[in-house]
């Protein structure tokens, strides 16, 4: 099951893009490093850890979709 990468803080609104830097829970809570760090890194909903969520570029995402195309040169040429 994939990560949902929210796209803002619960606790206090801030933007969170894919390069932003974020906490998560288990439960995948999403907060700010500001709001985390207040919160002594403890989730405020569930009570879990929160640790610092993957980040997710263009340039993974890009290499993703060329990989079909590199396994099809590698078997065919």
């Amino acid at each position: 099951m994939a990560l949902k990468m929210k796209a803002s803080c619960e606790k206090c609104g801030a933007a969170l893009g894919a390069e932003a830097g974020a906490y998560v829970c288990s439960f995948e809570c999403t907060f700010c490093p500001a709001c985390t760090e207040a919160m002594s890194a403890v989730c405020p909903n569930c009570g879990g850890e929160l640790v610092r969520r993957p980040r997710r570029t263009k340039s993974l995402v890009a290499v993703a979709a060329q990989a079909p195309a590199r396994l099809w040169r590698r078997f065919t040429g």
